[in-house]
């Protein structure tokens, strides 16, 4: 789980709200990237003090779950690959695949998240290229990387996410990996509440509208988007990929943390993450 790992996650008001704050509307793809980089610019300070102790410093942990890469694997081989980490927020994940002999890169589209970045690095002696971009629109070449990934990063946070895919299937070689998990989208039938106000349904599933959060002007200040399932793999195809595993984690025995919608209650009914596994075709 990178440092975008989920903020607010999901809807966290119900149909018809009187918060004129919080609601699901349609957003443009411009307001979406304008609302994440303000938002995690001006939240990085918090975001690090309340998660910081559970991400680590050089750790790779992919969701609330506590699925760390160490003990899963998904990314297969490291040691000598060129490994790119997108949405990374203060690069835990990229600093933890550097101890493991990978050749890390970590973009990410927030200048404070970046500078937690810088500063862990400080901390560990662990430094990998940190690289302020859009994940519309990667600074690489064509084939430039062997393995992508990112833990909740960017995705949940741009209108056109069948581009993201685009563009990492772009700079990744043939036979290459990319690894990404977000929100189970089954999570945005339910409130965002971790306790039993987060175990009634709500919305519909089949609801692409995204959740906002917005000033007393309109605009938008925060924006996470919803795909189903079906929309996730149907993205990953259609960019060409080829879907080789879904993790569904459970939610796991000892585990009594709670981080926003996520809960022990939650967790042991219904699944809060989706980690996908794909490849990119060899020729």
């Amino acid at each position: 789980m990178t440092d975008d790992q989920p903020g607010n996650t999901g809807p966290d008001e119900p149909a018809g709200s009187e918060d004129p704050g919080v609601l699901r509307r349609p957003v443009t793809d411009t307001d979406a990237r304008r609302a994440s980089r303000v938002w995690w610019d001006v939240d990085a300070d918090n975001y690090q003090a309340e998660h910081g102790a559970f991400l680590g410093d050089l750790d790779f942990v992919w969701c609330p779950e506590g699925v760390r890469e160490a003990d899963a694997r998904l990314l297969g081989k490291l040691a000598g690959r060129r490994i790119l980490e997108v949405g990374c927020g203060a690069a835990a994940a990229a600093r933890w695949l550097a101890t493991q002999g990978a050749q890390a890169v970590a973009v990410d589209l927030s200048a404070g998240m970046l500078r937690h970045a810088r500063q862990a690095a400080d901390r560990t002696g662990v430094r990998v290229p940190l690289v302020q971009a859009d994940a519309l629109a990667l600074p690489f070449g064509d084939a430039a990387f062997d393995t992508a990934c990112t833990a909740f990063g960017a995705i949940p946070f741009v209108a056109d996410s069948a581009a993201v895919m685009r563009e990492v299937h772009r700079v990744l070689r043939p036979g290459g990996r990319w690894v990404f998990s977000v929100t189970h989208p089954m999570r945005w039938i339910f409130l965002d509440d971790p306790g039993e106000g987060g175990l009634r349904a709500v919305h519909s599933y089949f609801d692409r509208s995204p959740y906002v959060e917005q000033d007393a002007t309109g605009t938008p200040t925060y924006v996470e988007q919803h795909r189903t399932l079906g929309d996730r793999i149907r993205e990953l195809v259609d960019a060409g990929f080829r879907l080789t595993d879904l993790v569904e984690p459970e939610w796991p025995a000892g585990h009594e943390g709670v981080w926003g919608q996520w809960s022990p209650l939650r967790g042991r009914l219904f699944p809060g993450t989706a980690i996908f596994v794909a490849e990119k075709p060899a020729p």
